[in-house]
């Protein structure tokens, strides 16, 4: 349940999809949980519920998951044809939002939040509020670009570690995400799934997992 002992202040985060999502939402619920006051979070598409793939899908389930975890609505804006900056503005007023959390994700819509033009329309209409632009690092941006679009996967305990397969079976031990590596012809790359209300993000090397703990973020 929200915690709404201080109305003087309240957070918006807002989120698209992609592994910067998770890092915004905790980053706002820090800053809610210090100043015990309600937490919003904001994802906005323009496609409707049905016509998503299988990534977007992934990222609602986890963005949920946090939310409940860090005591945050999520707010979920779909076959939206509104500008950005006129969503942001309408939940902020009505959620009477003091602070906004925006970040700074790569391909994406919020992309455009980056340049000064919608920041400034931003300050603009929002003059109350405070704004905290957190970027992304470079590290991600960079790993993102060698990698082609997720595809749903599992992964299969076996004796050395885990097998990556794509067809849904009993054995399965994880679901999630897989990332193949852009040039190669094995399934080499990276395989994102959750464990417990933590996104993990493996390496896989020639279909298989090695240490399903040793985490690549």
């Amino acid at each position: 349940m929200m915690n709404t002992e201080s109305m003087d202040e309240c957070i918006l985060v807002c989120v698209y999809y992609g592994p910067n999502g998770e890092r915004l939402m905790r980053r706002g619920g820090k800053i809610a949980k210090m100043l015990k006051c309600p937490l919003y979070v904001l994802t906005v598409d323009p496609q409707p519920e049905d016509e998503w793939d299988i990534e977007k899908t992934h990222y609602i389930s986890v963005w949920r998951k946090i939310a409940e975890e860090i005591g945050a609505e999520l707010i979920e804006k779909y076959n939206e044809k509104r500008p950005i900056v006129k969503v942001i503005c309408d939940i902020t007023k009505q959620k009477n939002v003091t602070q906004i959390v925006l970040g700074q994700t790569a391909q994406s819509r919020w992309e455009e939040i980056t340049k000064g033009s919608i920041i400034n329309e931003l300050l603009h209409k929002l003059s109350f509020v405070d704004l905290h632009l957190v970027s992304v690092s470079r590290e991600l941006e960079v790993q993102e670009g060698f990698y082609e679009k997720g595809i749903r996967a599992y992964l299969m305990e076996v004796n050395e570690g885990h097998r990556l397969c794509f067809n849904h079976t009993y054995l399965d031990k994880y679901e999630g995400i897989f990332y193949k590596e852009v040039g190669t012809d094995f399934n080499n790359g990276v395989f994102k799934f959750m464990m417990g209300n933590e996104m993990v993000e493996v390496p896989v090397i020639d279909d298989h997992v090695k240490d399903i703990h040793k985490s690549i973020n």
